[in-house]
């Protein structure tokens, strides 16, 4: 057992490899966990994480729904995202008042090509304004019409229909 902060703590110089997290995450720090852990995805043999079930929907979620955003294209560029299982609020004392699922992520032998912080901050302008028209959502990057151009995307789409491989040709496109 180690007493930290979890956010502080370099998972990695816990152990050596083959290395797996398994955790359930306090909600309140689970996005910005994930996120810290996905950066290191590479040197983990999976992630189980149990999330609130709205989240782990979020990261698990495919192109053309409600729940595919940020979390989802960020998840999956790097990794393979499971849901397992959800597990009731009777399963806890005291219960929560959320559904908890558990996800498994297993890292991507080859993620498609793209710098992490482009990719990061092409996911999060495109998903910014997300009923937007990507011509309109992706002007804070530059000239988006020749961006999208340079990626091959039409400039009247949404995020949202957008798959990862299509957000790491925008940010290939940026650089």
């Amino acid at each position: 057992m180690i007493e930290g902060d979890a956010l502080e703590i370099d998972t990695t110089a816990l152990g050596s490899a083959p290395r797996r997290i398994v955790a359930n995450l306090p909600y309140n720090i689970a996005t910005p966990l994930l996120f810290a852990w996905l950066a290191k995805l590479k040197d983990f043999e999976s992630l189980t994480l149990m999330f609130q079930k709205e989240v782990a929907e979020r990261i698990t979620a495919q192109p053309n729904t409600k729940a595919y955003g940020r979390l989802a294209v960020m998840t999956q560029w790097l990794g393979e995202a499971k849901r397992l299982f959800d597990i009731p609020a009777r399963a806890f004392t005291p219960p929560p008042k959320v559904t908890s699922s558990v996800v498994r992520i297993t890292p991507r032998a080859t993620p498609e090509p793209a710098d992490a912080k482009t990719m990061e901050r092409v996911v999060a302008t495109a998903f910014n304004q997300r009923r937007k028209m990507l011509r309109q959502a992706l002007k804070p990057l530059g000239d988006a019409e020749a961006i999208l151009a340079k990626a091959g995307i039409d400039p009247t789409r949404r995020a949202e229909t957008l798959s990862v491989a299509e957000f790491a040709a925008l940010a290939r496109a940026v650089q």
